[in-house]
């Protein structure tokens, strides 16, 4: 038995990577050939279509309501926070949106998710794409956590709303053979720390989202989203705290954040439309993150060589800043690679945006 396994573990590993070396100077060509002579060919017209997006009350969702509204599209604005969305509808009308309906739920509740997904199609009749975008980030390391249990929420909101509407909304995006777009991470590809929830959050998400494709094909096509630092109400600092709440701390954000700029939340916003509409099955941006994918499955030691001596103090050295940290003390960095709007004070704040 030992040498059968062994035998085939060697066919496998030739096997792959004779696959490989075929498969991806064609899949290069192709790609090319595609971006340039195909797609243009293939915007989605968003004209007379239902968007439905969940955490649209402010951030990176608020601006997915905005860049929908400029193609025409009607849509359902679901989040927590009832007076922001009706802030955000208004402005969607005036953008060009024929209709909008404001939807106050918790769609980490799988009733109010259904809730949800069943009043856009009572309102519209139908439904084109289904936008995951509520979330949570956390800032601590995992050791630091005093109340473990508090943490259940943040997976609640990451992973299980997105699943629930997506469950929900399935069948009538089958009918119309419709989009889901999910806002993933570059955390759920690297492992950085102090994000150890969060990160893990965005894995399922991620793993969830590509077992869904391989199982709907093309009946249903998705987008899977993996985003760096955008100008949020995240990188203000608002994530779960060690203590389980909910609350701005921006010292913790500059360690994440670090030296690494912050992207534009209207261009983040055009980019996902954009891949959306044209097919695209994975979004990666700002570009620059985009190697950390082939680093990751070729050699993931580097990656956590780089988290750790990025991200980590100095063993046993409690007072000692992060490399992050450290560059972006340098005098003026901050306030030329962070935008003003992620750069005001703040303390605690409301509960979830989801």
């Amino acid at each position: 038995m030992e040498l059968l396994n062994g035998s085939l573990s060697v066919v496998m590993h030739v096997s792959i990577a004779a696959l490989l070396l075929v498969y991806l100077p064609i899949s290069l060509v192709w790609r090319l050939l595609r971006w340039v002579l195909v797609r243009p060919f293939l915007k989605e017209d968003m004209t007379g279509k239902v968007v439905l997006i969940t955490g649209a009350s402010s951030g990176i969702g608020e601006q997915l309501a905005y860049e929908y509204a400029k193609r025409g599209a009607s849509m359902a604005l679901a989040a927590r926070r009832e007076r922001a969305l009706e802030t955000v509808s208004a402005k969607a009308r005036e953008l060009g949106a024929p209709d909008v309906l404001v939807i106050a739920a918790d769609v980490s509740d799988p009733s109010e998710a259904n809730r949800v997904v069943q009043a856009t199609v009572a309102r519209f009749g139908q439904l084109n794409h289904l936008v995951c975008n509520a979330g949570l980030w956390s800032t601590c390391f995992f050791e630091e956590i005093t109340s473990i249990t508090a943490f259940t929420r943040l997976m609640d909101v990451n992973f299980w709303g997105s699943v629930y509407p997506t469950y929900y909304a399935l069948p009538f995006l089958k009918n119309t053979r419709g989009k889901i777009v999910v806002n993933a991470s570059m955390g759920g590809r690297v492992p950085t720390p102090r994000m150890s929830f969060y990160n893990a959050s965005k894995a399922a998400m991620i793993r969830f989202y590509e077992t869904l494709r391989s199982e709907l094909g093309s009946d249903v096509r998705i987008t899977i989203v993996n985003l760096g630092y955008v100008a949020s109400e995240l990188t203000k600092g608002k994530a779960v705290q060690k203590n389980g709440e909910v609350a701005i701390d921006q010292e913790a954000r500059d360690i994440l954040v670090g030296p690494l700029p912050i992207g534009s939340t209207e261009k983040c916003a055009q980019l996902i439309v954009g891949g959306a509409c044209g097919g695209d099955e994975y979004i990666t941006w700002p570009s620059w993150y985009k190697p950390f994918h082939v680093v990751m499955s070729l050699a993931p030691e580097i990656v956590i060589w780089f988290c750790r001596c990025f991200y980590v103090g100095k063993p046993g050295n409690a007072s000692s800043e992060p490399l992050s940290k450290r560059i972006l003390n340098v005098k003026g960095l901050k306030r030329f690679l962070y935008p003003a709007s992620v750069l005001s004070s703040g303390s605690v704040v409301d509960q979830i945006h989801a």
